[in-house]
């Protein structure tokens, strides 16, 4: 059913929204990107543009994917040509990279425009969208300078821009990731961003505002992900949608269960020979499991800041192997004490064997737990894969898996 009438977005970015279009932006801000196309699938393509242009770039091509063929066809034909332009250019690009979060460069002029005529033209332009700053570009795209609007107030209006222009300008790759543009500008806090490709050429502008929203939502994702959520989720997500993203996952978290009671099923001798083993049991999938799941969060977030480079994967093994040893052995000496006293407090006469058992499980295990929580997204990225999807599922089964086997064989072969 096609809305009974269309609100009026406005012409300029900095004129105030109607109360209709902040509340239809709030909801199409909060669903993830297929529920937001489906949003707009009713509205006319003219007013589908307006509102995608509202959006960050990246979210905007995202629900722009969603549509069905027809439908994004049409909306891309009724987009200015730069903005159309701009999405196309924008797709080319992976997820989570600059590319995708360009908008397109308006106030570009020639180095030898007048700054009379430039002011002229961002006049004109300031009617449809913020203007922060105006950029020199040569015929053949490639950037020269940057203007500042106090520069060209200031000068007189037969001058030339490239003599208030700032050269050598700072500017951003496309193809770089967020976590890399980040580390980019933290000494340099602009407003916008220029984005050039290989050869230097002007492709696009990035807002500083975008970049870190972006980067917002991808940390705030990372906790689902490690689990299984999916990082389009969202509250206002069906809850069809939902459990298409979560079950797999669960029914993976249930086979690696299954896997650990295998183990516990093989040493099942063991465990009705020395009943107090069961005890101990949780205890030391517990004290494992957040071994692993505290080295995995250092290892994401290194991840994440960029501050994982390929030599210094060794070094965060090596490490967190150390540190998973030396976890391993305090921890495995309160284990083992508590051990003792409940064998001796059950009259159990190889107390003290089983404080053994124990305090050399809980060190292998947390040694084990401590290399793995390191690999694990190691490996992940190494084969292609996202090192924060369901990680912690991955994590989780390798550590219960070892300490059960590690804790079980000791008490078999010593005991």
């Amino acid at each position: 059913m096609k809305p009974t009438s269309i609100p009026e977005i406005g012409s300029s970015e900095n004129q105030d929204l109607t109360p209709e279009i902040r509340e239809l932006f709030r909801k199409l801000s909060e669903r993830a990107p297929r529920e937001g196309a489906r949003l707009l699938s009713d509205y006319p393509e003219t007013f589908v543009v307006d509102m995608l242009e509202l959006l960050n770039p990246a979210m905007a091509i995202d629900v722009l994917e969603c549509m069905p063929d027809e439908r994004q066809q049409a909306v891309m034909a009724a987009a200015p040509p730069e903005t159309s332009r701009q999405w196309m250019r924008n797709e080319s690009y992976p997820e989570h990279t600059i590319g995708r979060l360009m908008q397109p460069p308006l106030a570009v002029f020639r180095p030898d425009t007048t700054i009379g005529d430039a002011i002229e033209q961002i006049r004109t332009l300031t009617r449809h969208t913020i203007i922060t700053y105006g950029f020199v570009t040569d015929d053949s795209e490639k950037l020269l300078g940057v203007i500042v609007m106090r520069d060209m107030m200031l000068g007189r209006r037969e001058q030339q821009v490239q003599e208030v222009m700032l050269t050598n300008p700072f500017y951003l790759e496309p193809e770089m990731t967020l976590t890399e543009a980040m580390n980019a500008v933290l000494a340099r806090h602009y407003p916008v961003y220029p984005v050039c490709d290989i050869r230097g050429e002007l492709i696009g502008l990035l807002r500083g505002q975008m970049l870190f929203e972006a980067q917002a939502v991808e940390l705030s994702a990372q906790p689902g992900s490690m689990v299984g959520v999916e990082k389009q989720e969202r509250l206002t997500t069906p809850w069809s949608r939902s459990l298409r993203f979560r079950h797999p996952w669960l029914q993976v978290n249930l086979i690696s269960g299954f896997i650990a009671a295998a183990v516990v099923g093989y040493f099942q001798d063991t465990i009705d020979r020395i009943l107090v083993l069961a005890v101990f049991v949780p205890v030391l999938i517990g004290q494992s499991s957040n071994t692993g799941v505290q080295t995995l969060s250092v290892a994401l977030r290194g991840m994440t800041l960029g501050e994982l480079h390929s030599g210094r994967a060794r070094l965060l093994v090596a490490k967190e192997t150390w540190l998973g040893f030396l976890n391993g052995v305090f921890t495995g000496l309160t284990a083992a004490l508590g051990m003792l006293l409940f064998a001796k407090f059950q009259g159990n006469p190889q107390a003290g064997v089983l404080a053994w058992v124990v305090f050399l499980a809980v060190t292998g295990s947390c040694l084990l737990s401590g290399i793995a929580g390191a690999l694990v997204p190691l490996i992940m990225r190494k084969f292609g894969a996202d090192p924060v999807t369901a990680s912690s599922i991955v994590l989780t089964t390798i550590t219960d898996v070892a300490s059960l086997a590690v804790f079980l064989g000791l008490a078999t072969w010593i005991v």
